[in-house]
């Protein structure tokens, strides 16, 4: 059973209709109390950090999402839900995160880019990506769909499983044991991003 973390900040329907287009029945749940008792929980994540880190403790969704981070069971965060698990943040000012992902979330540096590039990065990129349950059967080139103006920084590289270039390398998808996050929107993402869904729901 799995459980979607609604906090009024996510395209939660979006995210149901691709679990529902694989034959997976979802919950939006947006009662704290309950998220321990799904199996495997999404954070989905549409909008500004600092919003949603409001939202989160306004619902008491932030200690009920680190308390199931603690349960040892599979949370995946997407988009700004991959960005909320990191411990800090620098979009519109310092904002504190989860804290269940060592490191935080910057903004892109133009004056890294060799040529310039539009801000937010936005539409189909490639993802460079670790040998991981995660990634099964997906098109070997790996595009998927990005939306964003932020991205991550690990402290720790051991955490990364995902890169994508867009002015240099960033990271896109993470896991620190049974938290796993992805940039892209999988739900917008085709094949490839129900492939990452899909494999998901298989982990065990």
């Amino acid at each position: 059973m799995i459980g979607i973390v609604d906090y009024n900040m996510g395209n939660l329907a979006s995210v149901k209709n691709a679990f529902s287009l694989l034959g997976e029945e979802v919950t939006v749940e947006s009662d704290p109390e309950k998220l321990g008792q799904y199996d495997k929980l999404i954070l989905p994540g549409v909008g500004a950090y600092g919003d949603a880190m409001e939202h989160l403790r306004a619902k008491g969704m932030d200690d009920a999402v680190k308390a199931y981070a603690q349960s040892g069971k599979y949370m995946l965060g997407i988009c700004l839900g991959m960005q909320l698990l990191f411990d800090s943040s620098e979009e519109f000012g310092a904002h504190e995160g989860l804290g269940l992902i060592p490191g935080q979330v910057v903004p892109f540096d133009p004056t890294r880019f060799s040529h310039e590039l539009k801000i937010p990065h936005m539409g189909w990129n490639r993802m460079f990506t670790a040998e991981h349950p995660l990634f099964e059967g997906m098109d070997q080139e790996h595009y998927l769909y990005f939306v964003h103006s932020y991205h991550a920084q690990c402290k720790n590289k051991d955490n990364v499983i995902g890169e994508t270039e867009y002015g240099y390398r960033f990271t896109s998808a993470v896991q620190n044991d049974n938290i796993l996050g992805i940039q892209p929107h999988p739900e917008k993402s085709h094949k490839n991003g129900l492939a990452i869904l899909k494999n998901f729901i298989n982990l065990d």
